[in-house]
């Protein structure tokens, strides 16, 4: 057995009955059908969120960033040697 967590949260009336419909048809009548639908709900979510972020900074790396230019000539005028 594993660790479970425990969420409480408001959804509208409409959105409850769509799931419970969707989760019965997924996953049947069973004890733990509701919850496993919400655990695989939120897993394709966080995926999904998670691989828009990372393809935004990959974008931001490829773009560069502008640091202001060059205003040493060597690294030893950097580093005063």
């Amino acid at each position: 057995m594993y660790a479970m967590g425990t969420i409480t949260i408001n959804v509208s009336d409409e959105a409850e009955t769509r799931f419970r419909k969707a989760a019965k048809l997924a996953f049947g009548a069973r004890k733990g059908s509701l919850g496993s639908a919400a655990t695989e709900a939120m897993e394709e979510w966080a995926q999904r969120k998670m691989s828009g972020s990372e393809s935004e900074l990959l974008r931001l790396l490829e773009k560069g960033f502008n640091l202001g230019g060059i205003k040493y000539s060597s690294r030893d005028e950097l580093h005063e040697r």
